[in-house]
Formats: structure tokens, C-alpha cells, sequence
């Protein structure tokens, strides 16, 4: 039993746990013929066996120990941040002990306060990590799950970790770098392995990968740094055959960022320029008609098939023509947040099976977000078409993939518990 120091509540004394506080009067039901001194050494001798099953069951069951690994050299820092401090608050410490390492900016792994406060948005202030705590070391062995401290110059133990949950956003983090990482180790982690990250970060091979297995994703052009500025006019007359108006994105990065959506052939270049300002490959794809909607997928234990929640949708609101960075984290009242989505039961079911499918095309691992477009003007079997998969969405209390299951009955806490208990139970290696 995994945190079986809170089987018993902590108000009873280990004695009384086990019966032993009634040994000087009685043992089992019935008046004891001991002398009071022996009845009293026996109750003593009955403490110290209760005490010791008390620590043996701390050392054979104590509270799984988590990384919980944030920050990072992404665009969406601070977003991770917020994303860590949720955790922190929410986790269920009978059953688990948070490890805060943050990664700062420049790409230094601290151990951080455990204090979520400190990791809260406050306005349109988003937090970040200093870098200026003691220097974390992973393991660099195989098989080996003790974290270092550099501290003071000293090298000291962190103790062993049970898991890790990666919160980071975006290149660096959210891409197979850090699972690459901690599949040499043979660390168990949350999420999706290297592929499956890597692929759910790169919009261009995500869509590649989709089509491939006969999912449907809007049409699309990659356009690579390098042939942007050898022959923009090759390039350009290469996307004016899509249909307009287009999005341009970097392709792997996230929370809406360097995003433009494009009307007209003149306004293209500064997009692809602004996209390329956060990542060397640019997706551009056209504009997909009908409500945008998501669902949460989840893994489930013994290798049972994935869950999807039932879907929410994305109303943009006030000025923002659509759900852009600021919509997502700085105005509170950028875009209305509907979950679940008003989608007639057959439309539910559909998209719910296709974000399954979608998980499953690129082996996705413990949890993603599906974000697709629904036009029910459609012919049926044509009404959804996959917009992005995210393999580490937005996980605060008010982003969507907790609300999704919320209203699906599974509560932000219990959320996070079933997926450090799906990095637990999952095999290490190859699978």
C-alpha cells in the first residue's frame, strides 16, 4: 500500500492502533491475572513492538518522493512556474512529497523552496526561477534514482526520487530532451516518452505523423528558415496556393506564442518573420472554420486503453481575433472558457474517439490535450478535423485539461495522483 503512513490516523498513538493500550486491564476480552508492574511492562514491551511495525511501515511504505520539475529555457517560462505552484498546492502530501527543481532561463537546475505562493501570478506579473539556489544533479547512472545538491560547494545526497512530473512548456522540456534525459537514468517520469513528445511538440511531423494514419488535419506548408531567406519569392508562391486566411506558427513552440493569422499576401512576410523569431520552422496552415474544442486524454493503469474526458470549447472575446497569448494568461476576460461544450451527444462521442485515436497515432503517454475544430455544418464523419496535440497542457486549477476532468468527475488532486501512479506503474526501458 503506497503511503501507508496515512492508513492510520495520525490523532492515535501506535499502541492504541495495534490494541496494546488495553493490555495493562485486559488481553483479549478478558482481566488480566498479571501483577500491575508486569501488566505495566507489558504494555511497555507492546508500545515499543507497535512503534517499531509504526517505523518499519515508514521505511517499507513512505510518502513517494516527486520532482516536480519546472521553469525552463522556453518561451513559456513563467507559465510552467504558475503550472508548478498549482501542484504544489493541490498535491496529496499523504501519499506524496514534493522535490521543487526549477530550471532557470539559462538553463541551471535549482532546488527550489517548496512554496507556491512564490510561484504565483499575481496581475500580469508571471513568476520565474531565479537560478540562484543550490545547483540540482540528476543521476548519471543507470538504474540509480539519488539526486544531488551542490551546496556551499559541497556535494550532498537529495535522497532517492520515485518520480518525476516534467512541467515545462515548450522546446527544451516539453520536446523529448528532458524524457531523453531521464530514459537514460531509467527515472520513472510523467507523460509521454521522447517520440511521442517530440513529435506532439513539432507541429509539422505532428501533422505528418496524423494524416498518416488517416486522421484529418487542416492543409498546411513548412517553411524552413533557410529557404525563407535563400528564395522568399519560391516560398511565397508556394503558399499562396493555400486557401486563405492562414495561420502562421513556429512550429514547436506553444501557448500561442509568435502566432499571426494572415489575410492578406502582404501581411505574410512579417508573420513568417515574427514565427522564425521563435523557432527556425514555420507551419503555415489555413484557417479552419467552426467552434474550437478540446478534449483531455489519460492514460489508464495495467496498460487498459486511454480515457478522453468530455470536451470544453474556446470562445474568444473582447478584442483578440483569436485565443493568443494574452486571451490564454494575461485578460481575464480574453476568451470564454465552456466546459463541457454544448455538443450534441453524437458530436461528443465522435470527438472523443478521434482525440483517443489522435493519442494513440503518436504514442502518446499518461495525458494530452486535443485541441480540434468542429463545423457541423459538415457532412457527418467530416465535422472534426485536428488542430494541435499538446503532450504537457496548461495544468492549473482553471486551465482546461483539469476542467475537462472535473466535469468528468475526476477532481484536480485526484487528477494529479492518477498520473504520478501511471509514471509508477509504467515499465522502465523500451516499450
Amino acid at each position: 500500500m503506497k503511503g501507508g503512513d496515512a492508513a492510520w490516523p495520525k490523532s492515535k498513538a501506535p499502541a492504541a492502533r495495534l490494541g496494546w493500550a488495553r493490555l495493562p486491564a485486559q488481553v483479549g476480552g478478558h482481566q488480566t491475572r498479571f501483577r500491575p508492574d508486569f501488566g505495566s511492562h507489558l504494555w511497555a514491551l507492546g508500545r515499543r513492538w507497535a512503534g517499531s511495525l509504526e517505523a518499519m511501515n515508514q521505511v517499507t511504505n513512505p510518502r513517494q518522493r516527486v520532482v516536480l520539475l519546472f521553469g525552463g529555457r522556453s518561451g513559456e517560462h513563467s507559465i510552467s512556474c504558475v503550472t508548478a505552484g498549482s501542484i504544489l498546492r493541490a498535491i496529496d502530501r499523504t501519499r506524496f512529497e514534493p522535490v521543487p527543481v526549477g530550471i532557470s532561463r539559462t538553463g541551471r537546475w535549482t532546488l527550489e523552496a517548496d512554496d507556491a505562493e512564490a510561484l504565483t501570478k499575481h496581475g500580469s506579473e508571471l513568476p520565474e526561477v531565479a537560478g540562484t539556489g543550490p545547483e540540482v544533479l540528476p543521476p548519471v547512472v543507470a538504474g540509480s534514482n539519488i539526486w544531488r545538491v551542490i551546496e556551499a560547494g559541497q556535494v550532498r545526497d537529495l535522497g532517492p526520487i520515485d518520480a518525476v512530473f516534467p512541467l515545462l512548456h515548450g522546446p527544451f522540456g516539453e520536446d523529448g530532451t528532458v524524457q531523453g534525459l531521464l530514459e537514460l537514468t531509467d527515472q520513472r517520469y510523467v507523460g509521454s516518452g521522447v517520440l511521442a513528445s517530440a513529435l506532439g511538440m513539432d507541429k509539422g511531423y505532428m501533422k505528418r505523423a496524423l494524416a498518416g494514419c488517416g486522421l484529418p488535419v487542416a492543409p498546411y506548408q513548412l517553411v524552413l528558415a533557410a529557404d525563407w531567406q535563400a528564395d522568399p519569392a519560391a516560398v511565397m508562391a508556394r503558399l499562396e496556393a493555400l486557401p486563405r486566411p492562414w495561420f502562421v506558427k513556429p512550429c514547436r513552440a506553444g501557448s500561442s506564442l509568435g502566432i499571426s493569422k494572415v489575410d492578406q499576401v502582404a501581411d505574410l512576410a512579417a508573420a513568417i518573420d515574427l514565427a522564425a523569431s521563435h523557432d527556425p520552422r514555420v507551419l503555415v496552415e489555413t484557417t479552419l472554420k467552426g467552434r474550437e474544442v478540446e478534449c483531455a486524454v489519460l492514460g489508464s493503469l495495467g496498460g487498459r486503453p486511454p480515457r478522453a474526458s468530455l470536451p470544453s470549447e474556446i470562445v474568444v472575446a473582447g478584442q483578440h481575433e483569436f485565443y493568443d497569448f494574452d486571451a490564454k494568461y494575461l485578460d481575464g476576460a480574453g476568451a470564454d472558457l465552456r466546459c463541457p461544450a454544448d455538443l450534441p451527444p453524437e458530436a461528443t462521442a465522435q470527438l472523443q474517439a478521434l482525440a483517443v485515436a489522435a493519442f494513440q497515432a503518436i504514442g502518446a503517454e499518461g495525458l494530452a490535450r486535443i485541441d480540434c475544430f468542429y463545423d457541423a455544418s459538415a457532412p457527418p464523419g467530416e465535422q472534426f478535423t485536428i488542430n494541435e496535440i499538446n503532450t504537457m497542457p496548461g495544468f492549473t486549477p482553471i486551465s482546461q485539461y483539469p476542467q475537462m476532468w472535473a466535469v468528468s468527475g475526476l477532481p484536480y488532486t485526484q487528477l494529479i495522483s492518477e498520473l504520478i501512479d501511471l509514471a509508477l506503474d509504467r515499465p522502465l526501458g523500451l516499450r
